[in-house]
């Protein structure tokens, strides 16, 4: 069965889109733990991170470091960190996360609410650093 980030891809299921290529999608954190929450998924569906060839890894490094670079002049906060945690849903992905403090990078905390009207200004404030 298609993971909900293969219907993400595939258009199934709504989202709002940062970016895209032929391999990967970016998409803000529908329960971000903090604003500028996004996610980096490669479209091809492989569960664990290191499962995935080198050449997919480094491709998602470097696809991940345009989107953080976007993120970061629209939401204030000293970095954008990295978490690849891999449980949630069985299909590789990267969180990209706005941080002032280590704590921040914590699923414990609690979660930012936004309306969709709140995600879609974002998501264009963002896309705009594209």
């Amino acid at each position: 069965m298609a993971s909900v980030f293969t219907k993400i891809i595939n258009g199934d299921i709504p989202c709002y889109k940062i970016a895209e290529d032929d391999n990967f999608i970016s998409f803000l954190d529908i329960n971000p733990v903090k604003i500028g929450h996004a996610l980096i998924v490669p479209k091809a569906e492989v569960d664990y991170i290191f499962d995935n060839t080198d050449e997919t890894l480094a491709q998602m490094m470097v696809f991940a470091k345009k989107v953080a670079i976007a993120i970061k002049k629209e939401v204030v906060c000293k970095r954008i960190g990295i978490m690849v945690v891999g449980l949630e849903v069985p299909h590789t992905h990267m969180h990209l996360i706005p941080m002032d403090e280590e704590k921040d990078l914590s699923f414990a905390n609690t979660r930012v609410k936004l309306s969709p009207e709140e995600f879609t200004e974002l998501l264009n404030r963002i896309k705009k650093n594209l």
